[in-house]
């Protein structure tokens, strides 16, 4: 494969523009977090059916993020180099703590689960 077709193709992930891609992070991680903030405080107020359903929510939102976030991964390992700028950074940066955030809320509303049995 030529260098110049390598190099479009790198431009592109997941059919989106590389510029494009830390925005999409971004949107996909922060949404997670949220829905998962508001399963949390379903689980507070003892609805756990609306907790599920939020939680399932954010399952959807951080998948997409994290598909997103694998394609750039895979691309890199194969040679395909996409420029690393501050957006990017600061969005993998909201990857992280929205997984983080997820991961402590599941905990929580297992504690909210177990208190109201």
């Amino acid at each position: 494969m030529s260098e110049e077709k390598r190099s479009m193709e790198a431009q592109q992930v997941g059919g989106q523009d590389v510029e494009l891609i830390p925005f999409a992070l971004i949107a996909d991680a922060g949404e997670a977090k949220s829905l998962a903030f508001m399963a949390l405080n379903e689980a507070k107020q003892g609805n756990f059916e609306a907790c599920d359903d939020y939680m399932k929510q954010s399952d959807e939102a951080y998948l997409r993020a994290h598909n997103t976030q694998t394609e750039i991964l895979v691309k890199e390992a194969n040679g395909e180099h996409m420029p690393v700028n501050v957006m990017l950074v600061h969005a993998q940066d909201h990857l992280m703590t929205s997984n983080l955030a997820r991961e402590l809320i599941r905990e929580l509303i297992e504690l909210y689960r177990v208190r109201s049995a």
